[in-house]
């Protein structure tokens, strides 16, 4: 092919103006990094209804939504739905008696393989709360108290009975590893409203008993951009891994190393592009903002006592209570997806125990985070989801008062609030001894297809290409929206 003179002209005045536009932009983004850093108020969150996304698909929102952001309380190891929010009388006649076959045959069962099954009744007084009447444990005080705002549901079922691969299956859809996780499907969609904190933000904390392991791929993007994978927040020393400058370096320093970095990856990014290196480049520039909004973030000074008080948090400690304050503290900076683990709920034994223990610190927090998020009008646009990736056994394990419960997938109840949910709503229903889901059962891709549908997505139209797939959050099996639990 022959190109003339003023075409190779044209051609290279293009790559000049491109190259003078991208390091302007690099400039003028160092600029604000920096003046942010020299005067951390110029990050001070925007009014929610000021801000513009940042990042994101065209074309989504597919619809209108009703909420603009995600807050997952996840309670990790799977509380029972016996002692919580589903009561079952039935197992209390039949309490120590055997299991009737005809619920188990051929059921999958975790720790109770070979063991004589015996019915463990309701270790705990449930009684009807708020002017909906909603049925909740009594080891539940403060979640019982925001009854009318809450929708129950009791017909969960998942597909695979041990913790790992069911979290795997309530954070990605599947229990194949290394799929994109809900919170990196949901800021690929949609973005986030925040320029200088991640839009996918995890949170872990314990106490009760034996904490579960929570793997990282739990939150990673799989075959998304990395920069859509969750980012954990550390409640002890660096708050995030590798944020804070080297001994020595001080701001100005920094912005210098970082234009340089930026700089040398946008020549790459010219001759060869690559999305992971587009990545890379929005990750050092988010990570040099995030040295100034983190500590901002992390400081409860501005908190007043009675908002402390009523999540029952002495400051920001890396309890479950302080946790919900930060996922406030997020959501009103334009985090897109928040997700709070509390890792001890695995109850095999002593469960009247453990369980006071767990409700203790998260029941309370819970509540609070509710009510927080409603004096503010910020529940209108949140969706609040509470539960864990599977629920418990009717049949016991143990003796006496050392009983606990087996892993159950059949059968288990989460709630929703906030971000177009009914409020005093219950859903679907187990058989009469909790173990099955009989009643409008909800698979977990269904809850998967209701949260994108309130944040205005279609699931089946947002999906990716890979392998010549085109990959889902809900999958390719039928998913539902459950609508009636929706306003």
């Amino acid at each position: 092919m022959i190109v003339n003179d003023s075409s190779r002209k044209d051609a290279d005045d293009v790559r000049i103006a491109r190259r003078a536009f991208l390091s302007r932009s690099s400039l003028g983004l160092g600029a604000l990094a920096l003046s942010s850093l020299l005067d951390p108020s110029i990050l001070r969150a925007a009014p929610a209804e000021k801000r513009n996304s940042i990042g994101g698909l065209a074309g989504l929102p597919h619809r209108r939504p009703t909420a603009k952001r995600v807050v997952f309380l996840y309670m990790s190891g799977g509380p029972s739905h016996l002692e919580t929010l589903d009561h079952k009388p039935k197992l209390t006649q039949l309490d120590g008696q055997a299991m009737p076959e005809s619920f188990t045959n051929g059921q999958p069962i975790a720790q109770l393989q070979g063991q004589e099954l015996k019915c463990l009744r309701p270790l705990f007084k449930f009684a009807r709360h708020g002017q909906s009447g909603q049925e909740i444990s009594e080891i539940l005080p403060h979640i019982a108290t925001i009854a009318d705002d809450i929708a129950i549901i009791r017909s969960m079922h998942t597909d695979q009975i041990n913790h790992d691969p069911a979290h795997t299956v309530m954070n990605t859809g599947t229990s194949i590893s290394g799929r994109p996780s809900m919170g990196s499907w949901v800021t690929y969609g949609l973005g986030s409203e925040a320029d200088d904190l991640p839009g996918f933000v995890v949170m872990t904390s314990e106490g009760g008993r034996n904490p579960q392991p929570i793997s990282s791929r739990q939150w990673a993007a799989g075959f998304l951009p990395a920069q859509y994978q969750g980012v954990p927040l550390n409640s002890v020393g660096d708050r995030v891994h590798y944020l804070a400058n080297p001994p020595g370096v001080d701001a100005v320093q920094q912005r210098r190393l970082v234009d340089t970095i930026r700089s040398l990856n946008l020549q790459r990014n010219e001759t060869a592009p690559d999305p992971d290196l587009e990545a890379r480049i929005a990750q050092y520039e988010l990570a040099f903002r995030m040295q100034a909004s983190i500590p901002v973030l992390a400081d409860f000074s501005d908190e007043p006592a009675h908002v402390l008080e009523m999540y029952g948090a002495k400051g920001n400690d890396g309890t479950f209570a302080a946790n919900c304050i930060m996922a406030r503290r997020l959501a009103e900076r334009g985090a897109r997806f928040i997700q709070l683990y509390h890792r001890d709920w695995d109850h095999h034994g002593d469960l009247v125990h453990y369980m006071q223990i767990c409700c203790g610190l998260c029941d309370g927090p819970s509540a609070a985070l509710v009510r927080d998020l409603k004096q503010r009008g910020m529940l209108d646009d949140t969706l609040v989801v509470w539960g864990g990736e599977f629920g418990r056994t009717p049949m016991f394990q143990g003796k006496g008062k050392d009983a606990g419960r087996d892993h159950h997938i059949r059968g288990f109840s989460m709630w929703l609030a906030g971000g177009g949910v009914k409020g005093g709503v219950t859903y679907g229903a187990t058989d009469e001894l909790g173990y099955h889901a009989v009643d409008n059962p909800v698979h977990v891709r269904d809850l998967h297809a209701t949260m994108l549908h309130v944040l205005g997505i279609d699931h089946e139209r947002l999906s990716v290409k890979r392998q010549g797939l085109d990959f889902r959050l809900t999958g390719v099996e039928k998913a539902r929206v459950v609508s009636d639990v929706l306003a």
